[in-house]
């Protein structure tokens, strides 16, 4: 074999590591203030209001941080951005570990939107361009987010069991997720990055605005985005809440909430994994996304009204299967629209408009479980899972009629 061709493909599979690296931490990123929401509660005395407003400014700095992102790498490259995301997520874990009060917490989530965008505009850029030769972006992009599920189980795994079952401290316990984060840096830094287009333009971004494809895509992400985040959230409470009504033993009900969360994570990752082998999921991947989106509204559902946690508990790991496909299909039947030098503008805009959803889903479900409980309020949740059923659906007629050659006009006018 060619020396300068084996280089090659060591480079890529290095690339390729780093990617799924950054996706992964920005899961991690993305769960944790859920998965720590028991001890935040207990340790600073916080409400599920409170807990809800952390989640807001968390959302609403990713936003700003995903405006700022894409240009920045255009201007810098990928390896500085890679670099700070790991670094700054380490960072920030460290401090949510640490922090005594309300404000402390509140600049942890803050520097945690800002580590979790670096990994995500890292990662799920580059994820369509390394991954099967960037000829599937739908396939690709399910196989590299299923390690997105992996870092969704990662905190909750480590909160309920080493603390229960080790008897390590909840600080403790984080700095050792914020250490693991932290390893990441040395792949960052001893990677070589393709060149691609990864930036988000603001010229690019109104251009594309025009394009009902991009509208669709980011109503949708609006809505799964925001149901994603109210479940990494509120599900561990609100499995404390039903293990509390069943009167399960107290010492065990945090490690086992924390496990269900878990549970909801891996079956996101096993459903991705599953997805990405469908050789064919980009042609139907709008029909997947109304179905799915219909399962989690039925399983939504029934977590309103389990009266047991063993109900609770099956509900959740179907909707965590539901909820597999959804994010990368959305993503990659998208950028199936569009030429490879466009997929970082559309990413960035899409993205960026779709967290508005968690800005304020998990948010409203907290305020509304003040005056009753999480259980209570999770049809709220049930509602954005059919609005997005019905936006799958509108998504493959819109779709159906637009052509990668059309759209790839709309953008040449703003460059």
């Amino acid at each position: 074999m060619d020396v300068s061709c084996w280089q090659g493909n060591v480079m890529k599979k290095m690339t390729s590591i780093v990617a799924i690296m950054a996706v992964f931490t920005l899961a991690v990123c993305f769960v944790m203030i859920g998965a720590a929401s028991v001890e935040l509660e207990a340790k600073l005395g916080l409400t599920k209001g409170q807990i809800g407003m952390m989640v807001l400014l968390f959302s609403l700095t990713c936003i700003v941080a995903q405006l700022a992102a894409g240009p920045l790498v255009d201007r810098i490259g990928h390896k500085p951005l890679a670099v700070t995301g790991f670094l700054v997520a380490g960072a920030s874990i460290f401090l949510l570990a640490f922090a005594g009060n309300y404000v402390l917490a509140v600049l942890a989530a803050i520097l945690l939107g800002i580590g979790a965008i670096c990994c995500n505009t890292v990662g799920n850029t580059l994820l369509p361009v390394v991954l099967f030769d960037g000829k599937e972006p739908a396939r690709a992009s399910n196989f590299g987010n299923a390690f997105v599920g992996l870092g969704f189980a990662l905190p909750p795994l480590l909160i309920g069991v080493l603390q229960t079952d080790v008897g390590m401290s909840y600080e403790a316990t984080l700095s050792l997720i914020a250490v693991f984060v932290l390893a990441f840096t040395v792949f960052a830094v001893l990677s070589s990055y393709p060149q691609v287009s990864t930036g988000f333009e603001m010229s690019r971004a109104i251009a594309l605005l025009r394009s009902p494809v991009v509208l669709m895509a980011a109503l949708a992400l609006v809505c799964y985005i925001g149901l994603e985040f109210a479940m990494n959230t509120w599900i561990r409470l609100l499995m404390v809440e039903l293990y509390e009504k069943a009167g399960s033993d107290e010492a065990g009900i945090a490690r086992n909430a924390g496990l269900v969360l878990t549970a909801f994570a891996l079956a996101m990752a096993i459903g991705r994994f599953g997805t990405s082998a469908i050789k064919n999921l980009t042609a139907i991947g709008t029909v997947v996304i109304a179905a799915m989106a219909a399962l989690a509204f039925v399983t939504i559902g029934v977590m309103c009204v389990a009266g047991s946690p063993t109900v609770a508990i099956g509900a959740v790991f179907i909707t965590g299967l539901a909820f597999a496909p959804m994010f990368p299909t959305i993503v990659g039947v998208t950028f199936s629209k569009f030429e490879p030098s466009l997929y970082g503008s559309v990413f960035g805009t899409i993205f960026a408009i779709g967290l508005l959803g968690p800005a304020f889903l998990p948010y409203v479900i907290g305020k509304a479980s003040e005056a009753g409980s999480i259980q209570k309020a999770m049809p709220v949740a049930a509602v954005v899972a059919a609005v997005l059923c019905v936006v799958g659906l509108l998504m493959g007629v819109v779709f159906a009629r637009e052509k990668a050659s059309v759209r790839s006009q709309c953008c040449d006018q703003a460059v």
